[in-house]
């Protein structure tokens, strides 16, 4: 099943429990932690029953500014890519998936 099967309920799932933590560098700015995000969005696709992840991707040094979005790579045990998008709800780095649809 792909990802652009899930129900609004799911997508408001990963919404509530998709909250990350931010990543502190020596240089005194936030960034998302890239690792962290990744695990936590793979938890959450495959505790929404939607398909087995085999991995997911995300960009390191994503600064952490509130309303930015950025996007993961989402792959599926059947070879089908998908593409994450998630929006920084806050500067406390919580953030959403506000869209998931097929890589080309």
């Amino acid at each position: 099943m792909s990802l652009l099967d899930w129900r609004p309920a799911t997508l408001a799932v990963l919404t509530t429990t998709a909250a990350l933590w931010p990543f502190w560098m020596g240089c005194g700015g936030t960034v998302i932690d890239d690792a962290k995000t990744e695990a936590a969005l793979k938890q959450n696709l495959a505790q929404s029953g939607n398909g087995k992840v085999s991995s997911v991707e995300c960009p390191s040094g994503v600064d952490v500014e509130t309303g930015a979005t950025f996007e993961c790579t989402v792959l599926l045990a059947s070879g089908k890519q998908e593409t994450a998008t998630l929006k920084i709800l806050n500067e406390d780095a919580d953030v959403e998936v506000t869209a998931l649809k097929s890589s080309k």
